[in-house]
């Protein structure tokens, strides 16, 4: 958390879940959200085990979720 939600992890057996509280105003360039497209709050991003983690876009994406937190939220945003 960092003036409201940024993301939340979540472990399975064999992958890591990342959900990404962005109301899905955050671009994704390069691909990397793999569930949750049309939700309202909140996308995801599966990482199977042995797979390389596209780090320098997750980073962005996280950049920009700070910052758009500090500009009053995603909620505050859209509208």
């Amino acid at each position: 958390m960092l003036q409201g939600n940024i993301c939340a992890l979540l472990a399975a057996r064999d992958h890591v879940n990342v959900f990404l509280y962005d109301g899905g105003i955050v671009s994704d360039p390069e691909g990397i959200i793999t569930g949750g497209q049309e939700n309202k709050t909140a996308r995801m991003i599966s990482v199977y085990e042995g797979e390389t983690i596209n780090s320098r876009a997750l980073r962005t994406m996280f950049e920009q979720i700070i910052a758009n937190n500090r500009a009053g939220g995603w909620r505050k945003l859209k509208r």
